[in-house]
């Protein structure tokens, strides 16, 4: 990878990021409002080729349809709370770009019954559910790919929320799941790096996807966090794509172990 100063029409320099030769894959990828997409395209952008996950043949189509967006970009099954879906996943990826040098988990899942009411009447298994999908498959998912993030001292990027660190009414066990992502990310970041690879997370502000509405009350988090944040916005897909792109890269090559907030500065508020 290459990041190659280049000159604006007003004669700022500035760089651009140059992913040409190099493979990412996405785990987790919705639709083309969810903020993986956003990943996915500013990572085809500079000129990465892509891979996209699906879970089942129910959401085969829609990923596909997705990934036709970006030339040269592979599709693939994986249910990541098992370990012979990841290494049949894995299997699949080595043979159509032999590796891989970025790894994105965009994967988070809980019982939506454990979404509403009290998060003292979570269930056992929703629990369990909830931090298999949500946070152990990072570990799972890194575990495979670490072959070839190895050989090509490749990097990781996992997606939290502020939900890691804080109470937030009705996210629940969603927020305990995230806040064992990012321990996730800091121990893998702590063990990885000797061996050249990088692991963050992007705390990202709340943004209007399909998975977000699952959360009670959403449309007033988004109210709070534009008259709060200390600029005065929500956030947009895109920023955090740009953020993922930046972490990936060797733009970020001192950076790891990290969670970058994405949040117009709502995360430094105090009220």
């Amino acid at each position: 990878m290459h990041d190659r100063l280049r000159e604006t029409a007003r004669g700022t320099v500035m760089y651009q990021i140059d992913l040409s030769g190099k493979t990412a894959v996405v785990f987790g990828v919705a639709n083309r409002r969810s903020i993986a997409y956003a990943i996915a395209r500013r990572l085809s952008e500079a000129g990465a080729r892509l891979g996209f996950s699906f879970q089942g043949e129910r959401l085969r189509k829609n990923v596909e349809g997705l990934a036709a967006d970006f030339d040269g970009s592979f599709c693939f099954p994986c249910d990541v709370s098992g370990d012979a879906d990841i290494d049949a996943a894995f299997d699949v990826i080595r043979k159509n770009a032999g590796g891989i040098d970025y790894l994105v988990h965009s994967v988070a899942f809980a019982p939506r019954e454990d979404l509403e009411g009290e998060f003292v009447d979570t269930s056992r298994e929703g629990f369990r559910v909830a931090l298999d999908i949500s946070t152990y498959s990072l570990i799972a998912l890194t575990r495979a790919a670490l072959p070839s993030l190895e050989e090509r001292k490749g990097s990781v990027v996992a997606l939290s929320y502020l939900g890691a660190e804080r109470a937030v009414p009705n996210y629940n066990v969603m927020g305990t799941a995230k806040a064992g992502l990012e321990q996730v990310v800091r121990q893998l970041a702590s063990e990885l790096g000797g061996r050249g690879v990088r692991v963050n997370a992007i705390s990202a502000g709340p943004i209007n996807t399909l998975s977000a509405r699952g959360i009670g009350g959403f449309t007033k988090i988004l109210d709070v966090y534009r008259k709060r944040a200390p600029l005065r916005r929500n956030i947009t897909q895109d920023e955090v794509g740009t953020a993922a792109l930046f972490l990936l890269s060797d733009m970020a090559s001192a950076i790891t172990g990290t969670t970058l907030h994405v949040d117009a500065g709502y995360s430094i508020m105090g009220f």
